[in-house]
């Protein structure tokens, strides 16, 4: 196993605030909910809880750094604590709070502020995912989207308490390493984690998405009730759905800011002009100004993407490139030649800022 401190990606100076902020980060990025299958970050998303009980506690931390890791992973963790077991989700929990559910690493919230927390209930149906692909426009603007999902709902056929995980939903099993045990729980296989065989049917649902403006990539919402249906009881479980925003032919996005290039003759660089400019709410007029240099930055304000759920919004940035012919007829060419004798010819050179 790596060192502790690259494992959380922080130094040996780093503070508490530090050490859990860099948990945090790791834990989200290779929890197994958002990861499902993949044994490679299900070992960093351990890593990272066993590196974080270390380095968070003081005494620990002292001990580990004058040891150094191969030394304390040898005989450092004696005594420290360990004799238990690392219980990973009581490490998660601790730091997230919630019943471990990928979730709740974002605060049991959506970009509506409802939860969306997997209760610890074999008896609630099961949270479902599906990701919509928005186009720059829909996300400007906003939607409605339909979308079909198949999902478990109830039968007429009764259901019978799972014999495997006893209608727990979840099967335990403990792993052993050098730090002592390490207790991990998973859905149970026989029953997909229901608690329950039987009963249910699956069915496909048409369902109505009303997707609000400015949504981003890396944003989700939670219908609640709309995943799978419970068995035998009244907790349905959840649709959470992604968005993923669609690479756009002429508009580039950063956060709520939107970029474009516009090409622009010589002429019209030094004389200034008006153009049209288009934007996600139509074509606009703005002033180019006499002199502009190649590659400056124009502004159109609140031309941009309206910051989700808030009244304001980003600005449209327009990047001025200047077009250098590379074939003229002799007319331009005469007329440049005429224009070079009045021009200051002498060649400049500066240093290349790095600001």
């Amino acid at each position: 196993m790596r060192d502790y401190y690259d494992i959380l990606n922080v130094d040996k100076n780093a503070n508490a605030n530090e050490i859990k902020k860099a948990y945090r980060k790791v834990a989200m990025k290779y929890h197994p909910d958002k990861n499902p299958g993949d044994k490679a970050s299900e070992e960093k998303f351990k890593e990272s809880a066993e590196a974080y009980s270390v380095l968070s506690d003081q005494d620990k931390k002292n001990r580990y750094d004058q040891m150094g890791h191969q030394q304390y992973q040898q005989f450092g963790s004696q005594g420290q604590g360990f004799s238990g077991g690392i219980n990973v989700e009581d490490i998660f929990n601790s730091v997230f709070g919630g019943g471990g559910s990928f979730s709740d690493i974002f605060g049991g919230g959506d970009i509506f502020g409802g939860r969306s927390s997997r209760q610890n209930n074999s008896s609630r149906g099961n949270d479902l995912k599906i990701t919509i692909n928005l186009s720059l426009e829909e996300i400007f603007k906003g939607t409605t989207k339909t979308i079909k999902i198949k999902r478990w709902e109830k039968s007429n056929e009764e259901a019978i308490k799972c014999s495997e995980c006893s209608g727990s939903g979840e099967v335990r099993f403990v792993q052993k390493s050098f730090l002592g045990q390490v207790v991990n729980v998973q859905p149970c296989s026989s029953c997909s984690g229901m608690g329950y065989r039987g009963g249910r049917i699956q069915k496909t649902a048409e369902i109505k998405i009303n997707v609000p403006i400015g949504v981003g990539e890396g944003n989700f919402m939670t219908l609640d009730g709309e995943g799978d249906k419970s068995i035998v009881g009244s907790q349905n479980g959840n649709l959470i759905v992604y968005f993923k925003e669609k690479n756009h032919e002429l508009f580039s996005r950063s956060n709520n800011d939107i970029y474009i290039d516009c090409l622009i003759n010589y002429v019209d660089a030094v004389l200034g002009t008006e153009i049209k400019v288009p934007t996600l709410s139509g074509f606009v007029k703005m002033k180019v100004p006499e002199g502009i240099n190649n590659g400056q930055l124009l502004r159109l304000k609140n031309k941009g993407i309206n910051e989700l759920n808030r009244h304001r919004s980003g600005s449209q940035y327009v990047r001025i490139n200047i077009i250098i012919p590379s074939k003229i007829n002799n007319k331009t060419k005469s007329i440049l030649q005429d224009l070079r004798l009045n021009l200051d010819s002498e060649t400049e050179f500066k240093k290349i800022s790095n600001d």
